[in-house]
């Protein structure tokens, strides 16, 4: 199947503005309106940039909704019960710290599971931080076994909820990140800050934007028989996560190092997991592309798979994109390492492997505009390409040191 633009939500024979829905305005009100609402809070708190990170999100936000309608309800689930929790937690730990607990106690008292006394039920089960991400994770991986029994069933409905699950899941991802990030301030506002700070946190960033543009490209192309493959990255992360809380008790909120005291740190580190999980997916639609290209003409897989032209297709946009953000994010990076560190660039193990996934996407993308290159070769690329990404996120992390050791294992 190829993509044609009525796979979009808008019609490109009307004026954008046309298309739009009440809907559409109710949510971009409420969009600004909270950004607004933010900055006449907590204004005080921020320096100039801070604010346009903030403004910029919200109008982000309102771009993204528009064009990606499915998008809308997803933000605003995600707003309504993170600000629901927040709004639980306040009394709940300041009464809990009337009686002498410090702010970690307090939280970690709310949410346990052996505390009778001082527990919950909503926060054990539901709106704590590490409740929301176990039941992200449970989901991932239902969603991901639900995908691949949806291939090889004539109903549509096991697809269909394997993708009400995996929105459910990335919601359920992201209330806990926002979540996370008031508990840091509750435990100690010193060391309050945006929970993309560490490999656990950032374990739960790619899996969410994975997530979300594997969702996108769902939508795009009206095909869900990418949905398994593409969740295995995600339920490997998922799996990492989970033996990285429970053995390393890494789900635990640190203060931040000195280095990571930025407002640098709120735009570079999604931009690189946007890249990072573009990486991600391209490689399994390349395994896809790998598959459905040996497989027998009239096999299962030649049957439930997608054309090779439209796995291509995905892969080629999927490394575009990816490569985009990435080079944004390796920008910033710069920047921020001349704030932090006095020079732009050190050759620290962690940049001199972030220039190697540059170079790699730069040289896959210059080959397939300039020379042509499709098929099987790109497919290959596109998989060992996901092996440098990986070594360059969490190898130099586990094997090297350097200026970036604050996030190894």
């Amino acid at each position: 199947m190829s993509a044609t633009p009525d796979t979009l939500n808008y019609d490109f024979n009307k004026p954008f503005l046309k298309t739009l829905s009440i809907y559409d305005w109710v949510f971009a009100l409420l969009t600004i309106a909270g950004a607004f609402y933010a900055w006449n809070g907590y204004s005080s708190n921020m320096d100039g940039y801070e604010v346009g990170i903030l403004f910029g999100t919200a109008i982000t936000m309102v771009a993204l909704g528009w064009y990606w309608k499915q998008s809308r309800t997803l933000m605003l689930s995600v707003a309504a019960v993170s600000v629901y929790a927040v709004s639980q937690y306040e009394p709940a730990v300041m009464a809990l710290k009337s009686q002498g607990m410090d702010g970690r106690e307090a939280i970690a008292a709310l949410s346990s599971l052996v505390d009778k006394e001082h527990s919950k039920f909503l926060f054990k089960f539901f709106i704590s931080s590490t409740s929301a991400v176990m039941w992200m994770s449970a989901l991932y991986f239902f969603a991901t076994a639900t995908y691949f029994i949806a291939l090889f069933v004539k109903s549509e409905f096991p697809g269909r909820v394997a993708t009400r699950m995996t929105w459910i899941a990335t919601a359920m991802g992201l209330i806990g990140l926002m979540v996370r990030w008031r508990e840091s301030y509750l435990i100690n506002v010193d060391f309050g800050h945006i929970p993309v700070s560490n490999l656990y946190e950032v374990f739960i960033l790619f899996s969410i934007i994975t997530a979300l543009i594997y969702l996108f490209y769902e939508m795009r192309y009206k095909t869900r028989a990418l949905g398994g493959f593409v969740l295995l990255i995600i339920s490997a992360a998922v799996a990492f996560l989970l033996w990285y809380q429970f053995d390393k008790g890494a789900a635990e909120i640190q203060p931040l190092v000195p280095a990571l005291q930025s407002y640098w740190m709120k735009i570079h580190v999604p931009a690189n997991f946007i890249g990072y999980g573009c990486f991600a997916l391209a490689a399994m639609v390349g395994v896809v592309f790998l598959i459905r290209n040996n497989a027998t003409e009239g096999g299962l897989a030649s049957r439930v798979l997608p054309q090779n032209d439209m796995l291509d297709d995905i892969m080629y946009k999927s490394i575009a994109l990816g490569f985009a953000f990435f080079t944004i994010a390796t920008v910033l990076g710069a920047l921020w390492a001349a704030e932090a560190w006095g020079g732009y660039w050190s050759w620290d193990p962690k940049e001199t492997w972030a220039l190697i996934v540059w170079l790699n996407y730069a040289a896959w993308l210059h080959m397939r505009l300039t020379k042509g290159w499709r098929g099987a070769p790109m497919a290959w690329w596109s998989v060992i390409g996901l092996f440098v990404t990986l070594f360059a996120f969490l190898g130099v992390n586990m094997f090297l040191s350097g200026l970036h050791s604050y996030g190894e294992l």
